[in-house]
């Protein structure tokens, strides 16, 4: 038995009220189970109890054995003075308070349910990918999509958690933020703490300056990033290269903190002189590009706005020394799909949740137009069952995956909870 489980009884009042009573044949009426405490002191605040027909405002704190009251040294603790009614698994010792009086206490396996039990240990002793992978099928649909939309609201607020920094650091300038965010994640997962790294060498102010200028924003990012520090003898790469260092003079740059690009198995359209240079290119002929993403509502708008192509050398070169066949190298539409997913709808988000505004149908609609992501926890979750194939549901995944069947939060997991209760 372990004590998340009596918290989830508890909270879900997941226990028999017939002929409740404490150790002492006291009897209990439950007006109010009280708000659910994860910091220190008792576990719930603010509950209301009838006992023996007296009315208790005060607090609840839940145990395995009574005696852990004071293996956790409770009578030492003021923040404890004020529980009105202790709930064990096994009751095996009276509980004082400081006046001498005793504790009430709920020994709680004299009023769950053998089903209840049976399902909890079921669920937890599972060896299996997720521990409800046998039952997971049998999940009812309404619940699981409700489920997987309050996951996903979950997965944004923590990348809202990160975004709030950003602005906090850039002076609350949400140009600075998409700047810092967008770089980042065109640099996917092989170089998005690389070009992370690069965002953070620079004071947005700097790149507010050079944004009409190509050339100069190339010279800023590609020197920056040191891929300008070779001797290559090529007009285009001579002139950022001394377009660099008198923006580094003039600026005082310094990029000693700019983690080294990466090159090694990635297919040329992801290499990172490519993303750079369609990132200079989007910043270039997107002026104002955040208000314009935050007033975009369709992915057909999006599509538009970040289609752009690679500056004038690129598109005949993959490298400062490989030529190749001459193609504008559009950002694919599977790459601003990651960019809706990664960049534009946490920032939309945020920027409406710093501004006391709900857009949450907005986002909804958003990333459901969008692809369903491949992956192999994705691949696997729809191995088990099937489900609405879009971002929201990938997303969604990656949240349960990660923060609930890693951790075995069953008990705090809706599809989890559905497998307990039924029958």
């Amino acid at each position: 038995m372990q004590e998340d489980f009596l918290h989830y009884v508890w909270k879900h009042k997941a226990f028999s009220t017939v002929s409740l009573m404490t150790t002492r044949g006291e009897s209990i009426s439950v007006l109010k189970l009280g708000e659910h405490n994860h910091n220190s002191g008792p576990d719930f605040f603010n509950a209301q109890l009838s006992i023996d027909g007296q009315l208790w405002a005060g607090n609840v704190e839940i145990h395995i054995k009574s005696s852990d009251w004071y293996v956790h040294g409770h009578e030492k603790d003021k923040a404890y003075d004020n529980v009105i009614l202790h709930v064990v698994w096994e009751h095996d010792t009276d509980i004082f308070r400081n006046d001498n009086s005793v504790i009430p206490t709920l020994e709680l396996k004299n009023f769950v349910d053998a089903h209840l039990i049976n399902n909890y240990k079921e669920l937890l002793q599972s060896k299996s990918w997720i521990n409800c992978e046998t039952h997971y099928p049998e999940v009812d649909e309404f619940v699981l999509n409700n489920w997987l939309e309050r996951l996903y609201i979950e997965r944004l607020e923590r990348k809202s958690d990160e975004i709030l920094k950003f602005l906090k650091d850039s002076q609350n300038d949400w140009e600075a933020v998409l700047f810092k965010m967008l770089l980042k994640n065109f640099g996917l997962k092989v170089n998005g703490e690389a070009f992370l790294s690069l965002a953070n060498s620079l004071d947005y102010s700097v790149v507010r300056k050079l944004q009409h200028n190509i050339l100069d924003l190339e010279a800023l990012l590609f020197g920056q990033a040191g891929l300008l520090e070779d001797d290559i003898q090529e007009r285009y790469f001579i002139d950022l290269k001394k377009r660099y260092q008198f923006l580094k003079q003039k600026f005082k740059l310094n990029n000693q903190g700019v983690l080294p690009l990466q090159f090694f198995r990635l297919r040329p359209p992801n290499f990172p002189t490519i993303r750079l240079s369609q990132f200079v290119n989007l910043y270039v002929l997107e002026q104002q590009l955040f208000s314009k993403i935050v007033n975009a509502n369709t992915v057909d708008e999006l599509y538009i706005l970040f289609g752009k192509g690679v500056t004038e050398f690129w598109r005949t070169h993959y490298t400062f020394k490989t030529v190749s066949k001459k193609s504008k190298k559009n950002i694919s539409k599977s790459f601003i799909d990651l960019l809706i997913i990664n960049t534009i709808i946490p920032l939309k988000f945020s920027y409406a949740k710093a501004k006391g505004e709900n857009i949450e149908e907005e986002l909804f609609d958003l990333i459901k137009n969008l692809k369903i992501e491949k992956n192999s926890i994705v691949d696997k979750y729809l191995q088990l069952r099937t489900i609405e194939k879009n971002a929201l549901s990938s997303q969604a995944l990656l949240q349960l995956k990660t923060f609930y069947c890693d951790k075995n939060n069953c008990l705090q997991c809706a599809i989890g909870n559905s497998l307990i209760i039924k029958n």
